[in-house]
């Protein structure tokens, strides 16, 4: 077990898990400072909102971030898991704090050109909401909402997300120009590719399964030579009627070449089918539940 997954088992995993989702906002904080504001570019849920009333009327980002989720925790605390709403809390109050403690940033001036600071503020935005995420947090607003009305209206969480956000973007055409808007929508997609990366890990892993007429050596062999455990399931042929079993194991990317050498080895006629799986716990792989 890696020493990441021994400290999330311990009994500081709710240290560990603060301590994270307090980094998270201030490297999503340092984004709305460093690249977003200064280029006059929004994010999506109450963020947006809070940055739009910002250039329209310079009211205070943090606090106004921190007040329109008052409410929303509130609801949230009667509606969705009190576990999640508690370390949003955090995540919430801490990313208010560090959006007013990194203003200075916005008058750094680092990056002049609008698609460069769409692109690093949703790589930077996207690792740190990503991080939060994977503590079991969030940074409030759209996220609470969204599990509200799944809960109570069965509406899927990405349709409200995009509701609100196809809001905010329409909101921002008009209070700056066209271009603006669209450099934002760049900024949100690339924040919710690299919030998946985040949430899922860059460790990628394979599911395979091998359909072979030696799978007793094929198994014996991946459990010798990979460490890797394998599962046996009941198959059978539709046409021949056949019954086989079928070789299921989870192997990493870089064990993937070695364990197809290992099939052809037994079997050059066997059947392999091979998976992207985002993750996996377990034995032998990651315990978070995070």
């Amino acid at each position: 077990m890696k020493l990441i997954d021994r400290i999330y088992d311990s009994k500081y995993k709710y240290i560990v898990m603060i301590i994270m989702i307090v980094a998270g906002s201030a490297i999503s904080a340092a984004a709305f400072n460093l690249f977003i504001m200064p280029n006059r570019l929004l994010s999506g849920g109450i963020s947006g909102i809070s940055l739009i009333l910002n250039y329209l009327f310079n009211a205070n980002t943090g606090l106004l971030i921190f007040i329109f989720n008052v409410p929303i925790f509130i609801l949230g605390y009667k509606f969705v898991d009190k576990e999640f709403i508690a370390l949003s809390l955090i995540g919430t109050v801490a990313f208010s704090v560090w959006i007013e403690f990194f203003s200075f940033l916005r008058d750094a001036d680092i990056v002049k050109d609008v698609m460069l600071a769409s692109i690093y503020a949703g790589v930077l935005n996207g690792t740190g909401m990503g991080i939060v995420l994977r503590n079991r947090a969030s940074l409030g607003g759209t996220d609470i909402i969204a599990v509200i009305m799944k809960k109570h209206f069965s509406m899927n969480i990405g349709s409200t997300s995009l509701i609100i956000n196809t809001f905010i973007v329409l909101v921002s055409s008009f209070i700056n120009d066209i271009s603006l808007a669209m450099y934002t929508l760049i900024s949100m997609y690339v924040s919710s590719v690299v919030v998946d990366k985040v949430q899922q890990g860059f460790d990628r892993r394979k599911s395979v399964m091998i359909i072979t007429d030696n799978e007793k050596k094929v198994a014996d062999e991946i459990i010798r030579q990979l460490v890797r455990g394998v599962t046996y399931l009941e198959g059978e042929g539709a046409f021949t009627g056949n019954k086989k079993r079928v070789i299921y194991c989870i192997v990493s990317l870089n064990q993937l070449a070695k364990l197809k050498q290992i099939v052809r080895e037994a079997d050059p006629k066997a059947f392999i089918t091979v998976s992207d799986t985002a993750e996996v716990m377990g034995q032998g792989f990651s315990n978070r539940g995070v």
